[in-house]
């Protein structure tokens, strides 16, 4: 029975997947295959080098520099999450990332990016956690309009959650037969069509298909909540979603409420732990 591991993006609301896939490694909790995108990534390619306890460590120590997120960097570079620190100086020098240990888990990992021009998701397997597969990270969580499209073999690239927010169809494709799928918003969220829409059509206009995909985001993203619930309920799925609101900004700094985000994921997963094995064990 091949399982596998689904890790929807939020930015700094990736930190309650970060608590809850802390857990599960100190658990010994594994799977087959796991697929992120945006934060779901970039925070979750750490279950696959086996670093519980880096993803917070960073953002603790670090979160508040202007290089990592601010104003500032969107100014200066055009990426809001500066590139060379967050992709390079961070996991490079400052907290390094295991990539021989990554290479080493034979856990397959994919990340989810978006086509600029046709504004199709891209799959791409992860497997040295360096080189490409950063550029493919960082990709994945290139937010339009808030980041840069990232080059990559001659096709430029977005965040994956403009065109597969939660890939859990993606997964079950694969012929898993069970997935375990982390979401970043509470049990009855449903999106809104986003306040900035008339800001994204000005300013990406020159990528319309883009601007299409995101007119109707919200619609696709509430039909893969709705097909969740009935994967759930059908034995399928095990699904973490947080517990209560969790009330943090893409541009949080405040290290007491980001470590507040990620004990929601931790005690999520505490609690549903013996129901949890259950489920994979079935």
């Amino acid at each position: 029975m091949k399982k596998g591991l689904v890790m929807e993006g939020g930015a700094m609301r990736g930190l309650y997947t970060a608590g809850v896939t802390d857990v599960l490694m100190k658990y010994g909790i594994k799977f087959d295959g796991a697929v992120g995108v945006s934060a779901g990534v970039t925070f979750g390619c750490n279950y696959k080098s086996l670093q519980p306890g880096r993803v917070l460590r960073y953002n603790l120590r670090y979160g508040s520099r202007p290089q990592f997120k601010s104003w500032r960097s969107w100014i200066k570079t055009g990426d809001l999450y500066g590139a060379d620190f967050c992709y390079y100086t961070l996991p490079e020098v400052l907290d390094p990332f295991d990539t021989a240990a990554f290479a080493r888990n034979p856990m397959d990992f994919w990340c989810v990016a978006t086509d600029v021009e046709t504004a199709q998701p891209a799959y791409h397997k992860l497997t040295t956690g360096k080189g490409r597969d950063v550029a493919w990270i960082r990709a994945s969580a290139s937010i339009p309009v808030f980041a840069r499209p990232v080059k990559i073999g001659g096709h430029a690239y977005w965040d994956g959650g403009v065109s597969d927010s939660i890939p859990v169809r993606f997964l079950l494709d694969k012929d898993y037969d069970k997935a375990v799928v982390i979401l970043t918003q509470p049990a009855g969220y449903q999106k809104e069509p986003s306040r900035l829409q008339p800001v994204i059509d000005r300013v990406l206009k020159k990528y319309p298909a883009v601007v299409a995909r995101l007119r109707q985001r919200h619609l696709e993203y509430n039909a893969c909540l709705a097909y969740i619930a009935k994967e759930e309920a059908a034995g399928h799925l095990f699904v973490f979603r947080p517990s209560q609101g969790i009330d943090v900004s893409a541009m949080e700094k405040d290290p007491n409420r980001l470590k507040a985000v990620y004990q929601v994921g931790v005690r999520d997963a505490k609690r549903q732990l013996a129901a949890l094995k259950e489920f994979l064990q079935d």
